[in-house]
């Protein structure tokens, strides 16, 4: 399973409104492509850092389907998010592979 997880951290100002907005628009969008099969959303209880840090996961079982999200779909996800959230977060993406 090839799994590519954005951790963002967001101000706790707009937390709340924030995940809204993923649940509703940001990641029904990503899960729209038909190239994840799954996802989860996930919060870090213990973060260093300032302001709210969550991971969304999104799970697949080629990496193809990860190279085309990259090439075809990713930039106009992340302007629209850039675009509504612009200086209120950091986001920063791994890509992982289940090993067992």
């Amino acid at each position: 399973m090839i799994i590519y997880n954005e951790t963002i951290i967001v101000e706790e100002t707009i937390y709340d409104e924030w995940l809204t907005w993923m649940k509703e628009v940001h990641i029904p969008a990503v899960m729209a492509t038909g190239l994840f099969k799954s996802f989860q959303i996930l919060k870090v209880i213990d973060s260093p850092n300032e302001g709210v840090t969550s991971c969304v996961q999104y799970y697949t079982e080629k990496l193809e389907h990860i190279n085309t999200y990259f090439t075809e779909h990713l930039s106009g996800l992340n302007a629209v998010h850039q675009q509504r959230y612009e200086n209120k977060f950091v986001i920063f993406n791994t890509l992982m592979e289940s090993v067992d």
